[in-house]
């Protein structure tokens, strides 16, 4: 009789957009380990801050690497012309964990296309995503639903936490 073969999953942790990278970098500074880290971003500035194993630079064609300008088409249309590209730093991961900051615009267009890419590459998904502050612009809170239903669609799991509810339990001298 074969010993039994011990296999571990291959875990990769995406943060999209400005929050997604920030949870992303919180993630590696808390020092957590065996996880794969990739930051995506159409903020070429961001993205060069980021301490991710895996840094990928979206729409630079597009934003000319200044950001989303808080539009999620932007987002959409930047992770749909690097498909290819999401595809291939995903590739082999047995689980995903796609983070945003949903209501701005790389993080709300972009999560569900690296989550869509995600599941259609056979991982197991899950989107972890923040809503935005009670008292943030009433433009991007409905961003951010619009966001979280197309979201939604993509994955095995969503978990949705609301910035108010991170503020009242978190150390009061961090900023989202």
């Amino acid at each position: 009789m074969a010993a039994p073969q011990n296999y571990l999953a291959v875990i990769k942790v995406v943060g999209i957009g400005g929050g997604g990278v920030n949870a992303v970098n919180r993630m590696i500074e808390a020092g957590l380990k065996g996880v794969e880290f990739i930051a995506i971003n159409t903020d070429a500035q961001q993205l060069i801050m980021s301490d991710a194993d895996v840094k990928l630079d979206i729409g630079r064609e597009l934003t000319r690497g200044l950001g989303a300008g808080a539009a999620p088409s932007v987002g959409e249309q930047a992770a749909n012309d690097h498909a290819e590209d999401i595809e291939e730093v995903l590739r082999g991961a047995d689980m995903v964990f796609v983070t945003a900051g949903e209501g701005g615009g790389t993080g709300t267009g972009g999560a569900p296309i690296v989550a869509r890419i995600a599941r259609e590459l056979g991982a197991l998904t899950i989107g972890v995503v923040t809503k935005p502050f009670s008292f943030e612009a009433k433009r991007r809170t409905a961003q951010a639903e619009e966001g979280i239903a197309k979201l939604r669609s993509e994955v095995d799991t969503l978990i949705v936490i609301p910035n108010d509810r991170l503020l009242s339990i978190s150390d009061r001298a961090i900023t989202f």
